[in-house]
């Protein structure tokens, strides 16, 4: 099952995507309290949900919906730094023991085919495509056998970095998260159609041009793993959302570096999940 989270007009609400249309639950769920797929998730109705879609004929088109990042509002957006080892032998790091984790906010995201913002304050606006989870199943300290069990569904991200800003300091959260520099989407896949999240690919894509490639069993701190960690060190409630980590081929990497600009499109492919892609604006504009 694809879940979407979307805007019709001026009013938001969420969906199972049908082919090139969504079957809107908005309605349906909205006396429950329950009003967008973070509370769909809490309620434990993705069952509910998965049956009034098979039921339901759909009421809107993709094309005609804006649609918003998979979490519009999720509780806690944890991403892990340097975690496949390509990556981490381009930056001159080495390999650590336990995983780096950062912090981003809600309101750096945006959500499939809307625009990414280079800021005014920087040209160093890189690309990190990467596998994003959504915790279903929440808790504190979550073995590892029961890792992939706490998991509502997967999507794609693009983890945009402001890398001057990310520099400044030995702490990455000043480049993570400016305003709509990052992307979320297109939709979230449920759990049950990716039995096995090791299995993946992943590609970025700019304007076209493979920038980076991958398997995600290349993570140096696979899935389970990083459950447990962030769950050792936080509560992981449903709707939280756990960013995997990038592979290599980053801009900043290159020679010489290879940034988004204002007229480009980067798309992020993910095997088993989607395209989720995006133009580059300048904030200026």
């Amino acid at each position: 099952m694809k879940l979407v989270s979307f805007k019709a007009g001026d009013a938001a609400g969420f969906g199972v995507v049908k082919g090139d249309a969504i079957v809107d639950l908005t309605a349906h769920f909205r006396p429950r309290g329950i009003t967008g797929l973070r509370t769909l998730i809490a309620a434990d109705a993705l069952d509910e949900a998965r049956a009034l879609a098979d039921t339901t004929a759909p009421s809107l088109k993709l094309a005609d919906v804006a649609l918003l990042p998979v979490i519009p509002d999720p509780g806690k957006i944890i991403c892990i730094g340097l975690n496949y080892r390509d990556h981490v032998a381009e930056t001159g790091r080495t390999v650590t023991e336990n995983p780096a984790l950062f912090s981003r906010y809600p309101e750096s995201q945006v959500g499939h085919l809307q625009p990414i913002v280079k800021p005014l304050e920087s040209d160093n606006f890189d690309y990190e495509g990467e596998l994003a989870l959504v915790i279903g199943r929440g808790g504190r300290r979550i073995r590892e056998e029961d890792a992939l069990a706490a998991i509502a569904g997967y999507s794609c991200y693009n983890e945009g970095s402001i890398r001057d800003f990310q520099r400044h300091t030995s702490q990455f959260l000043a480049g993570k998260t400016f305003a709509h520099t990052g992307a979320f989407g297109p939709w979230l896949v449920t759990a049950d159609e990716i039995p096995d999240p090791s299995r993946l690919t992943l590609e970025t894509r700019l304007n076209g041009q493979v920038v980076q490639h991958s398997t995600t069993d290349l993570l140096i701190t696979d899935i389970p793993a990083l459950i447990r960690y962030c769950s050792t060190v936080l509560t992981l409630e449903p709707g939280d959302v756990i960013v995997t980590g990038t592979p290599g081929g980053v801009g900043a990497k290159r020679t010489p570096p290879l940034w988004m600009k204002p007229g480009d499109t980067v798309e992020v492919e993910i095997s088993g999940i989607g395209i989720l892609r995006n133009p580059v604006v300048d904030e200026a504009a």
